[in-house]
């Protein structure tokens, strides 16, 4: 049974918070204050948390809704953060750089290796429209991304698992559901924050997801769930207040986190659109609209009406005005955002 606490504010104010906290910049000091960290989690009650997740997501909402022309690089920066940490959660040591260059580097139809499958995994759920995650070809293809062998049967069971969490949880439910579903498994950690944050954006109708879970390393650095006579259903997400209380701050934290890189490209964005208008380069709008979808693109972007010249020479303009900056710190093999 999914942990269901007593009814909260959490439950059925979301849009009201949303409401409430509309004209979001920096979050509030207030917010900061009120989310849980490990050491005072277990002095605050389920209610009080769950109460402050709602608040969180609701300020997100209301920039998820506001579809900024820059919210691609946005969510799929937040992509790159939960890949790095889903990684180090499955034991390996590749960064944020190594994965931009494993799948960035790599030619279309190449495997991009194991982390790069797991950074592609979150780039598609950034990236492809939020009603067409849960389906079952779209699980069996994250499922094999995130380290597991493809296996079709287990993704529809799983999809048709989701279905009733999507339609009939309230928030609590669905986030810990989603947690316990592939808790139950045996499947690794990133698959059930995967699943949580595509549960989400369904909910609160937004076109696509934003990652947010999968970031929060903190919640447990083992790639997948014990499994030993000490692990029983007694320490299950769904029964043991403790685990969802951690959850429902973890939601919390990565809200924050989602809302403060939104400020901080907010800036980027508008100094590119700022001096978007003075470049001469032929093709530089196609340059400035894929800056502003994703996380970053290569000096060795194949775009119509731009030669690898020509594409350098721009991104150098861009640098110096101080509009995009190199974000891989070598002098060959460049690769350029926000």
């Amino acid at each position: 049974m999914i942990l269901r606490p007593k009814p909260s504010p959490f439950l059925h104010a979301q849009p009201l918070a949303s409401q409430l906290l509309a004209p979001v910049g920096p979050v509030p000091a207030w917010l900061r204050r009120a989310i849980p960290d490990a050491q005072s989690l277990a002095a605050k009650g389920f209610e009080d948390i769950a109460i402050v997740a709602g608040a969180a997501i609701g300020a997100l909402d209301a920039l998820a809704r506001r579809e900024e022309r820059w919210a691609g690089a946005w969510r799929q920066r937040l992509a790159l953060g939960a890949a790095a940490a889903t990684a180090r959660q499955a034991g390996r040591t590749e960064d944020e750089a190594a994965l931009r260059d494993a799948v960035l580097l790599t030619r279309p139809g190449d495997n991009a290796g194991p982390a790069g499958r797991m950074f592609l995994a979150w780039r598609s759920l950034a990236a492809r429209p939020a009603e067409g995650l849960l389906t079952k070809a779209s699980i069996a293809r994250v499922l094999e991304d995130l380290g597991h062998a493809r296996d079709d049967e287990a993704a529809s069971d799983l999809a048709d698992d989701l279905r009733p969490l999507a339609a009939g949880e309230g928030p609590v439910g669905m986030l810990t559901g989603a947690f316990a579903l592939a808790e139950r498994r045996g499947l690794a950690r990133g698959v059930g924050f995967w699943l949580a944050d595509a549960l989400l954006a369904q909910r609160l109708g937004w076109h696509h997801a934003v990652p947010l879970l999968g970031g929060e390393a903190a919640l447990g650095t083992s790639a997948r769930p014990r499994r030993s006579a000490a692990s029983s259903v007694a320490t299950s997400i769904e029964t043991d207040p403790e685990r969802a209380k951690g959850l429902l701050a973890a939601q919390a934290r990565a809200a924050v986190r989602a809302i403060d890189l939104f400020t901080e490209l907010e800036r980027r964005a508008e100094k590119l659109l700022a001096v978007a208008p003075k470049l001469r380069a032929k093709a530089a709008d196609a340059v400035v609209n894929k800056l502003l979808s994703d996380d970053a693109i290569v000096a060795s972007e194949k775009i119509a009406g731009m030669s690898d010249r020509g594409l350098r020479r721009l991104f150098d303009r861009l640098v110096e005005l101080g509009a995009v900056r190199e974000l891989s710190g070598r002098t060959t093999f460049r690769i350029y955002g926000l």
